[in-house]
């Protein structure tokens, strides 16, 4: 390997690992940054969101192998289908696999038919993704557990259950950031006052020890 394309290759290989270390700080370490606000699904649905997409992914898999490039995204048992298929019988065909499985409310079927994404557009897709949660998190308007954002060639898709006001202002943080070419609204809305638009209320402040 020449030595330019050595450097091509490893800087690839640390773009790839720098994005996923956003997605797990902003997801997972970096919960205490946003004030570990719990996700607005309850434990049940968080279940069926990562058992639908498990048994769609496989079914895609056992059907299609490496033919397609199909994402599948559930929140709150309603899927995502985004990605690249070769025809329409095909596109059909995945969303049949998807409402056929288990919990499954309803289906959005965003798969374009075109051939499969480069992996240069995908790790694109994965630094928009990345750069909308930080914007979101930076806003201080929208709680980024409560939006998942998923992009497929520049375009930004938003699920989440949230309020009206939220949609709005996840849709212009996402609108305004950059390398973004369209944003799909998916959002479940509730109004403020219910249940799971509510704030969760704060933890009781801890009370000093006798003798402290």
């Amino acid at each position: 390997m020449k030595p330019v394309a050595a450097l091509a290759a490893l800087a690839c290989a640390i773009t790839v690992l720098a994005l996923q270390g956003c997605e797990l700080a902003l997801l997972g370490g970096g919960a205490a940054a946003i004030s570990a606000i719990e996700d607005r699904r309850t434990s049940g649905t968080l279940i069926d969101d990562e058992g639908i997409e498990i048994r769609v992914r496989r079914g895609v898999r056992e059907n299609f192998g490496e033919n397609t490039h199909v994402n599948v995204t559930s929140f709150n048992r309603s899927v995502l289908l985004t990605g690249e298929v070769p025809n329409e019988a095909t596109r059909a065909e995945v969303e049949k696999i998807v409402l056929a499985s288990a919990n499954v409310r309803n289906v959005t079927n965003e798969l374009q038919i075109a051939g499969v994404s480069s992996l240069a557009t995908r790790a694109n897709d994965s630094l928009i993704t990345s750069k909308v949660k930080a914007r979101l998190l930076d806003s201080n308007k929208v709680n980024p557990v409560h939006i998942k954002v998923v992009t497929e060639s520049g375009v930004v898709y938003l699920l989440g259950l949230v309020s009206e006001s939220e949609a709005a202002d996840a849709v212009e943080v996402a609108r305004t950031t950059g390398g973004v070419i369209k944003v799909v609204k998916i959002f479940e809305l509730c109004k403020t006052g219910d249940l799971v638009c509510a704030p969760r209320a704060a933890p009781p402040a801890e009370q000093p020890k006798p003798g402290a």
